[in-house]
């Protein structure tokens, strides 16, 4: 419930700082949002086929992989969701991701690296967890974001080539919306990609709470302490990082970053609320 909070207020904040912005400069906000909306658009719809086919995932069915199968099938009738697709990814990083607009469209994806990594146990948790995602539909969560954190880019965009080009010279008689102006260009981009980033790690967490739900909390933690590993010591060799969001860690390990410039919330974090979720009965089998 918390978590849902805080994603509710940070997208407020974003769209204020969008629809702020406009009224200051006195520009109609749909231009942004529609400009920031049709590659968006275009990655809501085909974000499944597109992600699936840059990694390689091949789509199996109940033959070639029962058992990851009746994993799924049991995670997914206990989410009360239509059963995803799986798909699996041949690289020994282990991982695991979800994809698809809505719980119709929904496909799990996970690599050869994990299902060799994790007991049948750890990987129901990991599975839970992106059975999560796709029941809170957070594909259609990061896109709206994604489209208004775009949108207040394009805009500051905008706003920098019309001061480069004399197209704001009415800003000459009020200083003050001039200095707005060169603030907006600079710190609104950085606002919007760090409460992107915010709301990327609420909805883990919050996919987190729904794989303890779904499966077992220490189930997940145990697995989320593996990958920490693993993927330290195999980590993706290729894909884009951009998509890195995707992954229950992130499976792009180089140097250390920033807390606030993370996609994901640190491992340490996520396991100490599942082990604290492990004490409450209503999470228990």
């Amino acid at each position: 419930m918390m978590t849902t909070l805080k994603t509710i207020i940070l997208m407020a904040l974003l769209t204020g700082i969008l629809y702020g912005a406009c009224l200051l400069f006195h520009i109609h906000p749909l231009i942004a949002i529609i400009i920031a909306l049709i590659p968006n658009l275009i990655a809501y719809f085909f974000s499944d086929k597109i992600v699936l086919m840059s990694y390689g995932a091949r789509i199996v069915d109940e033959r070639e992989a029962p058992y990851l199968h009746r994993i799924v099938e049991k995670v997914a009738r206990r989410a009360g969701i239509p059963k995803p697709k799986v798909a699996i990814i041949d690289t020994p990083t282990p991982n695991a991701f979800a994809t698809g607009r809505s719980p119709k469209h929904g496909v799990v994806a996970v690599t050869t690296g994990i299902m060799d990594l994790l007991n049948s146990q750890e990987l129901e948790g990991v599975i839970a967890h992106e059975v999560s995602h796709i029941k809170n539909r957070d594909i259609l969560i990061g896109s709206i974001v994604a489209v208004l954190a775009g949108a207040i880019v394009y805009l500051a965009d905008m706003l920098q080539w019309g001061l480069f080009f004399g197209f704001t010279r009415d800003d000459e008689d009020n200083p003050f919306q001039f200095i707005g102006s060169i603030l907006f260009i600079i710190l609104a981009p950085i606002a919007a990609t760090l409460i992107q980033f915010a709301i990327s790690r609420q909805m883990e967490f919050r996919a987190d709470e729904g794989g303890a739900r779904y499966s077992h909390p220490l189930y997940l933690a145990n697995a989320l302490i593996k990958l920490e590993k693993g993927v330290s010591m195999y980590p993706l060799d290729r894909g884009n990082p951009a998509t890195a969001h995707l992954f229950i860690v992130n499976p792009f390990r180089g140097e250390s970053i920033l807390k606030l410039f993370s996609t994901h919330p640190p491992t340490e974090e996520r396991v100490k609320r599942l082990l604290e979720m492990a004490k409450n009965p209503r999470y228990l089998q």
